[in-house]
C-alpha cells in the first residue's frame, strides 16, 4: 500500500496495455474524505469520484475503473486534514470482460431518469453488495450513498463519468450490520438518464441460519 497523508496527492501511471485498474483505499478506523480522479492527458479527467467513508476499516472503498486509451494515470487526493492518512492500494486487471460488464451481462438493470432517486434495502445477512452504473455513451453523474438508518450517511460517493458507456463506474460495498440502504441519486439534468444494476456480491448464510436457529428476544 501508499500511504497517502492528509492534503496530499498521489499519483499512479501504468502501460497501454492495462484494461482497467482496481483502487481500494482504507484507514485504521477513522474517517476517509478522498478524490480519486482518472487522468487522460494534461487537464483531462474523463472520470472524477469523490469519496466519503464514516470509517475507513470496516467500509473501505473498492472500486474498479475502466482506463481505455492511451496516456492514462489514477490521482488520489487525500482531502483531510494532516491527522486522517488513508492507505491506498492500485492493482492492474486485465482478465475477462471485467467485473462492470459481467454484473451488466447478468443482471436487469434499473433507469434512474436525470434528477430520480433510486433506493435499495439488503437483507442483514448481506456482507457486501457491488454497484454499476453505466449510460448509452451519454455523461454520468450520480451520487451514491450506503445508509444505515434515517439519514445516516456510512459512505458516499459522488461520481462522474464522460462516457457512461466506455467507462461504467462499479464499485463493491461493504455492508456490516443491520438497515442497510443503498440511493442512487443521478445529479444529471433530465436528458441524462443512467441505468443502475445492484446486486448482492457476499452473503454470510451461517448468520442467517444461527438467527433462526437461536430463537434469542429482547422485550
Amino acid at each position: 500500500p501508499v500511504k497517502v497523508q492528509g492534503s496530499t496527492l498521489k499519483t499512479c501511471s501504468f502501460n497501454e496495455s492495462v484494461e482497467r485498474i482496481q483502487v481500494f483505499l482504507d484507514t485504521g478506523g477513522r474517517p476517509l474524505n478522498a478524490e480519486v480522479n482518472l487522468w487522460q492527458g494534461p487537464d483531462n479527467a474523463p472520470q472524477k469520484i469523490k469519496v466519503y467513508l464514516e470509517d475507513g476499516m470496516k467500509r473501505p472503498f473498492s472500486a474498479v475503473i475502466d482506463t481505455p486509451g492511451a496516456g492514462n494515470a489514477i490521482a488520489i487526493r487525500n482531502t483531510a486534514p494532516m491527522e486522517f492518512p488513508l492507505n491506498a492500494y492500485v492493482e492492474a486487471d486485465n482478465g475477462g470482460p471485467g467485473p462492470a460488464r459481467a454484473l451488466a451481462a447478468n443482471t436487469q438493470p434499473r433507469t434512474i431518469q436525470g434528477g430520480a432517486v433510486f433506493t435499495t434495502p439488503f437483507a442483514p445477512n448481506v456482507k457486501s453488495i457491488q454497484i454499476m452504473l453505466n449510460t448509452d455513451g451519454r455523461p454520468l453523474q450520480a451520487r451514491l450513498e450506503l445508509l444505515q438508518g434515517p439519514n445516516n450517511n456510512k459512505q458516499v460517493m459522488e461520481v462522474y463519468c464522460e462516457d457512461g458507456m466506455d467507462r461504467p463506474f462499479f464499485v463493491v460495498v461493504e455492508t456490516p450490520g443491520d438497515g442497510n440502504v443503498v440511493r442512487i441519486v443521478n445529479t444529471a439534468t433530465l436528458e441524462y438518464p443512467l441505468s443502475a444494476h445492484v446486486e448482492a456480491f457476499e452473503i454470510d448464510n451461517n448468520r442467517d441460519m444461527a438467527q433462526r436457529g437461536a430463537g434469542i428476544m429482547w422485550s
